[in-house]
């Protein structure tokens, strides 16, 4: 009986040690698989125009692009928002290929370049800008004192696609519910946790439009990789709810905002 015990205490150990280090086998698995090549260009849709052999560009409205990946398996959609002084890049996908030449290409403002939050197919890895504006939590402060903020693997899990966890040169911190001013537009930091603690959503209460990154889209959401849990997926989900209205219209990683958008049901 003793020895049965033991063994099913070993079985508990091991079992507690595998749901901590789920992120961690999920990535390494991944990393064994390769990355997946890039599929074809095909025609995606009305409004659509290819950038280049890899990048496309599609307008929502005055000052606002939605700029895509489609041939990248995550099919990622990244977001350039201008006013009349400086524009925003809201997310920069994984850096297969540099995102910047594309943004600066539909504005001829300063480019200030927002992760939503830290996963790599966020934050563009080894490109750079000249100016970063981040969400100013203490926890990322304090790790950056200096204004150079060095992402963790937990954070940045790029190690699926042979990314190494990137260095951001902070310019700016951007606290919860403040306004970013873009000049004759105005664009609210929305803290939307639950993906990862760190994630934000851009509103732009002038559009309708919120850019809600990887906290909500079409499909599965991920709430159980390190820094995620459901709990703060509920906190997010309340500082959405609280300024969303039945104009609001979600532009997501994966789906931006089109003729058949999707709205908030309060």
């Amino acid at each position: 009986m003793r020895a049965v015990g033991l063994f099913a205490l070993a079985i508990v150990i091991l079992a507690s040690w595998l749901i901590s280090q789920r992120h961690v086998i999920l990535v390494r698995i991944m990393a064994m698989q390769g990355v997946a090549d890039l599929s074809p260009p095909a025609d995606e849709g009305p409004g659509v125009r290819w950038h280049d052999d890899y990048f496309t560009v599609q307008p929502l409205g005055p000052g606002t692009f939605a700029i895509g990946e489609p041939r990248y398996y995550q099919q990622n959609f990244s977001y350039l928002i201008a006013g009349t002084q400086r524009a925003i890049l809201f997310d920069a996908g994984p850096g297969h290929r540099d995102i910047r030449p594309v943004a600066e290409s539909l504005t001829d403002l300063p480019i200030t370049f927002i992760p939503s939050h830290f996963h790599y197919d966020h934050v563009g890895n080894t490109i750079t800008f000249e100016n970063v504006a981040v969400l100013d939590l203490p926890y990322l402060r304090e790790r950056a004192p200096d204004g150079f903020l060095q992402l963790s693997f937990e954070e940045h899990l790029g190690e699926a696609e042979g990314f190494e966890a990137p260095v951001l040169q902070i310019d700016e911190w951007l606290a919860p519910g403040a306004e970013i001013d873009l000049g004759g537009r105005s664009l609210e930091v929305l803290y939307t946790p639950g993906h990862t603690e760190d994630s934000i959503s851009l509103l732009d209460r002038a559009s309708g439009f919120v850019f809600s990154g990887d906290f909500i889209y079409p499909g599965p959401l991920f709430a159980f990789l390190p820094n995620s849990g459901m709990g703060d997926y509920i906190q997010g989900a309340e500082n959405l709810l609280a300024v969303a209205s039945e104009r609001t219209r979600m532009a997501s990683k994966l789906d931006p905002p089109t003729s058949r958008c999707w709205k908030i049901d309060r």
